[in-house]
């Protein structure tokens, strides 16, 4: 469910940051995120992730999300059809694309649905993410509905590490999913360096909400430790 509390309440829905929470395993954790606020739920189809799970895993998983609560299936370089019999089978899904997906490609797998997708930018760490050119790379994938910006590393997703995000432009004419190494600590910071930047901002969080040492196995309490970081930012934002 999402969350009704009055801190929440104080929030319009404008300035609302959307939260993703992914790499879901359990009954009991898809039902806790609701309960914490989530807006949409990641599954990973990704079977060289330690949080992957089976198409049918995570249908049935997805089928315990309510109303307006997104299902978000993760791929990387998998093939067209495939993509396609998942997202039929998983009733609201839109797809992620992580690996090394080109515009086409994306269109191509989310077709004739015209399906919406989120597309992930890998963004080197340190100094070197300067050289990423995000206006560039949010042009050539117009077509998605947001750009994910997670830290490049070795194989393919963030890692839990946080890249440099005063390196990004300062405008950016795309609406953005900040992720790679949030917590409940930095989301406040993370959300602040980056919504004056894109047209709308929303945040993806995975390793930090888990149990310390299982990935794929999440935490109740820093679920909602995470959506409570988040709603105090959308306040501090509106109350500046």
């Amino acid at each position: 469910m999402i969350s009704t509390s009055p801190s929440a309440q104080l929030v319009s829905p404008a300035n609302r940051t959307r939260i993703k929470m992914c790499g879901f395993t359990r009954e009991r954790d898809v039902d806790a995120a609701m309960a914490a606020g989530a807006d949409a739920i990641g599954f990973v189809l990704y079977a060289k992730s330690p949080r992957y799970v089976p198409l049918e895993r995570a249908a049935e998983l997805a089928r315990r999300l309510p109303p307006f609560v997104t299902p978000v299936l993760l791929f990387v370089n998998e093939d067209t059809s495939k993509i396609r019999a998942a997202c039929a089978s998983v009733a609201g899904a839109i797809a992620q694309f992580h690996g090394d997906e080109s515009p086409q490609d994306c269109q191509a797998a989310c077709s004739p649905e015209q399906r919406p997708y989120l597309r992930a930018a890998r963004i080197p760490l340190g100094e070197a993410g300067r050289g990423f050119d995000l206006l560039k790379f949010a042009q050539d994938y117009s077509q998605a509905q947001a750009i994910l910006l997670d830290a490049h590393i070795d194989g393919f997703g963030g890692g839990g590490q946080t890249f440099n995000w005063s390196l990004l432009p300062p405008n950016v004419d795309a609406h953005l999913v900040l992720s790679g190494g949030l917590n409940a600590a930095n989301v406040i910071d993370g959300i602040r360096a980056l919504r004056p930047r894109c047209k709308s901002l929303a945040v993806d969080v995975s390793s930090s909400i888990e149990v310390p040492g299982h990935k794929g196995i999440k935490d109740a309490d820093r679920m909602s430790e995470f959506v409570a970081a988040v709603r105090r930012a959308d306040q501090l934002l509106c109350n500046k």
